[in-house]
């Protein structure tokens, strides 16, 4: 994995505000790295120092949280945040960061 895009997008992700999420493919465009939404879900999945991230408040394009072994502990921190899930999906327009 390229250190240099994987400092890019953690810095993105660092930026995240409190109550708000972004999509991987925002993040992706963000960090200057546009279609590269799945590099952004393998930095988040598998790099180091991602506990301290707000890795939580990214989720797929459509605002559901991805199907992953940490979904519950993601639901459980973005409710607390006061992250608001309807069917299973948060309003993007309401909760979005870069929409």
């Amino acid at each position: 994995m390229n250190l240099e895009y994987e400092q890019r997008i953690k810095q993105v992700v660092a930026s995240i505000p409190h109550g708000t999420v972004a999509t991987y493919g925002q993040i992706a465009e963000a960090a200057g790295l546009p279609g590269r939404a799945r590099l952004v879900g393998r930095v988040l999945s598998q790099g180091e120092g991602i506990e301290e991230l707000p890795w939580h408040r990214v989720l797929r394009a459509d605002g559901q949280i991805a199907a992953r072994p940490s979904a519950q502990e993601q639901l459980t921190r973005l409710q607390a945040e006061q992250v608001e899930f309807v069917n299973g999906r948060v309003d993007l327009r309401t909760f979005g960061w870069l929409t």
